[in-house]
């Protein structure tokens, strides 16, 4: 089988390397998008490990759409039969970009349509009631392309089920994900967010820490595949539950805010992890270790603070982080003049997004630190 795995615009060599370190054939990687094959299994192992992808779907066919009657008949000669039964529910999301075909409403009522079609012709029947489990299709065009997929996820990969409450503008569990593999943090090294808001780092951190798999306490929309052999969730699962060890470094969450130190624990419970969460202001900092990885994504300017006070906040940190010397120290920021403000350039970037606002990743390297 064909699928798809859709990740952040900057992450897709992450995303392409935790498919390949679950011995998944990678076939092609492109802007956000990765394409790889497998069975049924690998299906399911993805859906349960990945921790940078946002979505994985089945791929049922693509081709050439530059008007609705080609969408319409592109759509009708796909084989649907051995996706769907007579009574499914069919559910259809869609997107388009660099298209004509660009009313995504359109696009998904005429893809609707066309299935609906399809399924009459191929059961012989007048009527699909839609009685039966939710399929969700969706309909991508890219470029006059037209590809039909089935959505294996339902909620977004980043909803892995232990956040329920929030503060204020949270960071997305994929994108935390990406951050701190982007950081080069491996599990092993002493790990350390003196920001950590609602604990999405250090719950990200603790997870690749214990090799537990970020989907294994949700549930999927590719369970209710009529196709799909359902042991193959429990086999993976099983797997998923045999990998789990124990956190060999200390991970520490800390916070000005005792609400969010409270909110940390509570998502750390449900997440079945144990991070250190301790309500401290910055200057407070203590290292707990002489190297480690300190990931943080502090406070824009333009949602949480007022900008002086960011920049203000910037200035502190630069004093604070030269405690830490030969720490790997990596700031996520949209603040267009962060290296200014902080006072020293980056040894990396990595461009990245969050919130649909352009930010960057900022590397300092170990021993470079001054």
């Amino acid at each position: 089988m064909n699928f798809l795995a859709t990740c952040r615009l900057g992450l897709e060599a992450i995303a392409a390397a935790e498919l390949r370190k679950l011995k998944i054939n990678v076939v092609e990687v492109n802007d956000a998008l990765i394409r790889f094959c497998g069975d049924e299994f690998d299906l399911v192992r993805c859906l349960l490990f990945l921790r940078t992808a946002e979505r994985v779907l089945l791929e049922v066919g693509s081709f050439p759409a530059k008007s609705f009657v080609e969408l319409f008949d592109g759509v009708a000669a796909l084989y649907w039969k051995q996706y769907l039964k007579r009574d499914a529910k069919i559910h259809v999301t869609g997107k388009s970009a660099k298209s004509g075909l660009f009313s995504v409403s359109d696009c998904q009522r005429i893809t609707k349509k066309a299935i609906v079609e399809n399924l009459r012709r191929a059961y012989k029947t007048k009527l699909i009631p839609e009685t039966g489990s939710e399929i969700i299709v969706e309909v991508a065009l890219f470029r006059d392309i037209a590809t039909l997929s089935l959505d294996a996820c339902g909620a977004g990969l980043s909803r892995r089920g232990y956040r329920i409450r929030n503060v204020e503008a949270p960071l997305s569990e994929t994108l935390g994900a990406g951050l701190l593999l982007l950081s080069q943090y491996s599990g092993a090294q002493d790990f350390l967010d003196p920001m950590c808001g609602s604990g999405t780092l250090p719950i990200e951190a603790a997870l690749i820490a214990k090799n537990q798999a970020p989907g294994l306490q949700r549930s999927f929309a590719a369970e209710a595949w009529p196709f799909l052999n359902k042991n193959v969730f429990t086999l993976a699962r099983e797997e998923a539950q045999s990998l789990i060890v124990p956190a060999p470094a200390q991970i520490e969450g800390s916070d000005i805010d005792p609400k969010s130190i409270e909110l940390c624990s509570f998502h750390a419970q449900r997440a079945n992890v144990n991070p250190s969460f301790k309500t401290r202001p910055l200057r407070e900092l203590q290292k707990n270790s002489e190297t480690g990885i300190l990931v943080v994504n502090p406070p824009y300017g333009e949602r949480l603070l007022e900008k002086e006070s960011a920049q203000q906040l910037y200035k502190e940190m630069r004093e604070v982080f030269k405690r830490l010397p030969f720490w790997g120290i990596n700031i996520f920021s949209s603040h267009l003049e962060f290296e200014r403000i902080y006072g020293k350039r980056a040894d990396k970037r990595r461009k990245l997004s969050s919130g649909g606002k352009p930010c960057m990743l900022y590397r300092y390297f170990p021993g470079k630190y001054e």
